[in-house]
């Protein structure tokens, strides 16, 4: 039986579009998927110093913004790996959106995270409630440091691969 996988990620800066695309190549080739909102970011939207931003408000209200594309064939995959940078210690609302797009019931969710500072326990946390039926994999947080071999361990420890 063969594991068909996504990796869906969600990037502003770059650090978590770099992080899945080892990841999927770590896993084997596995398909790679953008999660964009339907309206780009500016960096004024990005200045989390700001509470009036963009995602500062949407951080504070729960806010979805709409996502520009989907995953046409999700009923084709059995693991999703689901990307993002940590914000105010969760992921972004975009991911909330993603999550309840689709039905991931039977699947397997692996979540994976960029920061600087910040774990992702409580982002784990929030999002396993978002996807009802969803077998999830612990995740992992990538740093700057994290090399591919240790995605292939993190891999190998979760029997993705």
């Amino acid at each position: 039986m063969s594991n068909k996988i996504l990796v869906a990620y969600f990037s502003c800066g770059g650090d978590t579009a770099m992080a899945a695309k080892q990841i999927a190549k770590a896993a084997g080739g596995a398909d790679l998927f953008a999660i964009k909102p339907l309206v780009p970011y500016t960096e004024a939207d990005l200045d989390w110093n700001d509470k009036n931003s963009r995602t500062s408000v949407e951080m504070r209200t729960l806010e979805e913004p709409a996502i520009a594309d989907k995953v046409e064939n999700m009923g084709d995959y059995d693991t999703v790996f689901v990307g993002f940078p940590i914000w105010w210690y969760i992921a972004p609302t975009i991911i909330n959106g993603f999550l309840r797009s689709y039905d991931f019931a039977g699947k397997t969710l692996v979540p994976f995270a960029t920061s600087g500072s910040s774990d992702m326990a409580k982002a784990e946390a929030v999002l396993q409630s978002k996807a009802k039926g969803a077998n999830w994999l612990p995740g992992k947080l990538i740093k700057d440091d994290t090399t591919i071999d240790d995605i292939k361990d993190w891999l190998k420890e979760i029997n993705i691969i």
